[in-house]
């Protein structure tokens, strides 16, 4: 596995991991408030939005190398 491949990947994990903690603090707000986690849930939302505009982003700009070797 190249390093791009491995940049994808872990660009994958670090999307689902912020989503799903994102998620959490929605679908559970009572428990993410008394563990002092709504500030980060909030923080995680937009830093998986970020992340996929940058997943997008470099999956453009890499598509021929990665694609080709």
């Amino acid at each position: 596995m190249s390093l791009k491949h491995f940049h994808i990947v872990f660009l994958f994990f670090a999307i689902l991991c912020d989503s799903g903690f994102w998620l959490w603090t929605r679908m559970a707000p009572d428990v993410a408030a008394r563990v002092g986690a709504q500030g980060l849930g909030m923080i995680a939302g937009w830093t998986s939005l970020l992340l996929v505009i940058y997943g997008v982003w470099y999956v453009t700009k890499k598509c021929r190398t990665i694609i080709i070797g």
